[in-house]
C-alpha cells in the first residue's frame, strides 16, 4: 500500500529537520543556516548545510540535498517508505504499519537494498536465538553465570542483547529449517566453510556481543571464548562482509549518541566490556573501536557528533602505547578537545569500575589530562631519569613536544616546570625551543581550539553556463512568487532548455494544483529522482535579492526564448561548415558561411535587446 501524500506531509510537518540531522551531525550556526561536517563524504571544512526555515539540507561539496526523508534515505541506505517510517520512529510519531508492509515497487533503492536487508535480518534473527539460549536454556547457564560473575545485570544483558553460541552447532539448522538461501548464508559471515562447501557455525562456545550500526541494526558479532582453549583466539569477530566493515564501526554508538549529543564527552574505550560496565555504572557515552588502532573513518564519525573526546584505554603498558597511537591518529587537524584518563595500577576500565565503583571512575574523568601532559608522562617512562645522559635526552624530546603547543603561555608554563624539575636554567631551554617554534607552523592545538568559535564554511562554486544559471534563477523566482509563475505560464511556447529544469517545472505544476503555498520540503516529497531533488535544493540555495522585478524576469525569458535558439542554430551551422570543409564541398561552405554571418548578426541584435 502506497503511503498517502497527506500522511507523508503530516509526518514531515511534525518533524524539525534540525532535530533529526543533529542526531548524526554536530551542527553550528553560521548566518541563517546551520553547518557541520558532511556525513556522506570526508571533509576538513564544513560544507554541509541545514536550513531550519526551509526544512532542507544541502552539501555544497558533494551536491546531496533534500528534505528530512531524503537525508535518512541517503544516510541509512533506505527506500522512501522506509525513510518515512524511520523518521517517524526517530520522532516518536505513530504511523499505521500497513503502509510499510512492502518496499515501494520500483524505488531506486529497493532492489539494491534487498540483499543488505536480508543479511541484516539474518543477524537480527541470530541475536534473538543467541540471547534466548543465554537467558532461557540450561546450555546457556554457564555463560550467564560468567556474565553475572563479572557484575553484568540482567537489565544490561537485555539492553545489549548479549547471547551465547553453544558448543552444539545450532545456527545452521535454525536457518535450514527456515529454508534460507545457501548463498546468502555463505555471505553472512555467520558461518565458516570447508573445502566441500559445507557451512558450519563460526561461533562456538562463545559469549556473543552484537555489533550494531549507529542506527541500531545488527551487522556482526564479537564472541568471547567461554572456556579456556589455547588453540582458539580469546575473541573472535565476524569477518568483513557486504554489511560489516570494522574500520567504519564504533561499538555502542547507537546507544551513546543521544548522551554525547547532550554535551557529554565521548569516552573512547578499548574493549566492549569497558563500554558495557561503564554504561551499567551510569556512564553512557562510551564507545569503542574494533581494535586499538583508530581509523580515519571512525575519527571522522566522532568529529561529526562531538568535539569533546576522552581516551580511556587500559592502564598497562600496551594500553598506554595504544593511547599514544590514538593521540597521534586524532592529530592537530581534528579540532577536537581531547583529554586522557590513565587508569591506575595497570587496571582496565572494566576492572577499575567493578572494584572501585562508578563514582570513582567519574573522578578519574574529572581529572583527565591534556594530551601534552600524558605525552610528557609517557615520554618519562622511556628513559632512566637517574642517568644524566637520559635526562638530557628526555629534556630534548620534551622540548619538541612543548614546541607543538600553540599558546605561548602554555609553552612558558611547561618550560618553567621542566626547569624546576631538572634544575636547568630556563634561558637554556628557551634557546633550545626558539628554532623549533619558528619551524613549526601555527595551527590551533587540538586541546585548545573551541569548536564554538565562528567556523569556516566551504562553499565550492559550481561552474554553470549562462543558460543553466538563467534557468535556475527563473525557476527559483517562479516557485517563490506566484505572480512570476502566472506570467511565465502565460508566455506562448515557453519551455526550459534543459530537460531537468523542464521536469521540475512540470512537477511544480502538479504541486501547485494541490497546494496554494510553496514549501520546498513538501515539494521535495513529490520528486522521486535523486538528481532532481538535488537540483531543486541547488535552486533553493541560490542567493537572490528578496524581491524580483519585471525587468529581471523579462531578461530571463529573452535569454531562454530568443538568444538560446539562435545560439543553438549557430552551433549547428558551424558543425556543418566544419564537415563541409573536411569533404571539400566549396559551394556548401559558401552557403553556410552566409547563413552563419546572418545568425551572428541576429545574435548581436538580440543581445542588445
Amino acid at each position: 500500500m502506497k503511503i498517502p501524500e497527506d500522511v507523508i506531509e503530516q509526518i514531515r510537518s511534525q518533524v524539525n529537520i534540525v532535530d533529526v540531522v543533529s542526531q548524526f551531525v554536530q551542527l553550528k550556526q553560521s548566518g541563517k543556516n546551520l553547518f557541520g561536517l558532511c556525513p556522506f563524504h570526508e571533509e576538513r571544512t564544513p560544507s554541509f548545510s541545514v536550513s531550519e526555515e526551509k526544512q532542507i539540507f544541502h552539501c555544497f561539496s558533494c551536491g546531496r540535498g533534500g528534505n528530512v526523508f531524503k537525508f535518512i534515505m541517503e544516510l541509512e541506505n533506505l527506500s522512501f517508505p522506509e525513510s518515512v517510517k524511520r523518521v517517524a520512529q526517530l520522532e516518536n510519531i505513530d504511523v499505521d504499519d500497513r503502509y510499510f508492509n512492502d518496499t515501494e515497487p520500483g524505488s531506486q533503492n529497493s532492489a539494491a537494498n534487498e540483499k543488505v536487508k536480508q543479511l541484516i535480518d539474518l543477524h537480527e534473527q541470530s541475536v534473538k536465538l543467541y540471547h534466548h539460549i543465554l537467558t532461557n536454556t540450561k546450555m546457556g547457564q554457564p555463560a550467564l553465570d560468567y556474565l553475572h560473575n563479572r557484575g553484568v545485570t540482567d537489565e544490561i544483558i537485555d539492553t545489549y542483547q548479549l547471547g551465547y553460541a553453544p558448543g552444539q552447532r545450532l545456527l545452521k539448522p535454525f536457518f535450514d529449517q527456515r529454508k534460507i538461501d545457501y548463498q546468502l548464508l555463505r555471505k553472512s559471515g555467520l558461518f565458516s566453510e570447508d573445502q566441500e562447501g559445507n557451512l558450519r557455525d563460526r561461533f562456538i562456545d562463545r559469549v556473543m556481543y552484537p555489533i550494531r550500526t549507529s542506527s541500531g541494526q545488527t551487522i556482526a558479532f564479537s564472541g568471547r571464548l567461554l572456556t579456556t582453549n589455547s588453540d582458539l583466539p580469546k575473541y573472535l569477530n565476524s569477518p568483513e562482509t557486504e554489511i560489516f566493515n570494522k574500520r567504519k564501526i564504533l561499538f555502542n554508538l547507537d546507544l551513546a549518541r543521544s548522551n554525547i549529543r547532550s554535551d557529554q564527552p565521548a569516552i573512547l574505550f578499548e574493549g566492549f566490556m569497558d563500554v558495557i560496565t561503564a554504561f551499567q555504572a551510569g556512564i553512557k557515552s562510551g564507545i569503542a573501536s574494533m581494535g586499538t588502532s583508530l581509523t580515519e573513518q571512525q575519527i571522522y564519525d566522532i568529529k561529526r557528533i562531538t568535539h569533546h573526546v576522552i581516551i580511556c584505554y587500559d592502564g598497562d603498558t600496551p594500553g598506554q602505547k595504544a593511547i599514544k597511537r590514538a593521540i597521534d591518529a586524532f592529530g592537530e587537524s581534528s579540532k577536537l578537545d581531547i583529554k586522557i584518563v590513565t587508569v591506575p595500577d595497570g587496571m582496565d576500565p572494566d576492572e577499575f569500575i567493578r572494584k572501585k565503583g562508578g563514582p570513582a571512575f567519574q573522578e578519574l574523568i574529572k581529572h583527565a589530562l591534556a594530551p601534552i601532559e600524558f605525552e610528557l608522562n609517557y615520554l618519562k617512562k622511556q628513559y632512566n631519569l637517574d642517568s644524566e645522559v637520559d635526562q638530557s635526552h628526555y629534556i630534548t624530546e620534551a622540548i619538541k613536544l612543548i614546541s607543538g603547543l600553540d599558546s605561548s603561555i602554555s609553552r612558558d608554563l611547561y618550560l618553567n616546570r621542566l626547569a624546576d624539575e631538572f634544575s636547568v636554567d630556563k634561558q637554556v631551554l628557551i634557546q633550545q625551543l626558539a628554532p623549533l617554534t619558528k619551524r613549526v607552523p601555527v595551527h590551533p592545538s587540538q586541546h585548545q581550539t573551541s569548536y564554538h568559535q565562528s567556523i569556516p564554511v566551504e562553499h565550492p562554486t559550481k561552474h554553470m553556463t549562462l543558460v543553466q544559471r538563467t534557468e535556475m534563477q527563473l525557476l527559483n523566482r517562479m516557485l517563490h512568487n506566484h505572480d512570476v509563475w502566472i506570467k511565465v505560464r502565460g508566455v506562448q511556447g515557453f519551455a526550459f532548455v534543459d530537460e531537468p529544469f523542464q521536469m521540475l517545472y512540470l512537477l511544480a505544476e502538479g504541486y501547485f494544483s494541490k497546494f496554494a503555498d510553496y514549501h520546498v520540503a513538501t515539494f521535495s516529497n513529490m520528486i522521486t529522482e535523486s538528481s532532481l531533488q538535488s537540483l531543486l535544493v541547488d535552486i533553493e540555495m541560490l542567493e537572490l535579492p528578496e524581491q524580483s522585478t519585471d525587468e529581471e524576469v523579462d531578461n530571463y525569458l529573452t535569454i531562454l526564448m530568443r538568444r538560446v535558439p539562435v545560439e543553438t542554430k549557430l552551433k549547428k551551422k558551424l558543425a556543418e561548415l566544419k564537415q563541409a570543409a573536411k569533404i571539400g564541398d566549396v559551394d556548401k561552405q559558401r552557403q553556410l558561411t552566409i547563413e552563419i554571418v546572418k545568425l551572428e548578426q541576429e545574435k548581436r541584435m538580440k543581445q542588445k535587446v
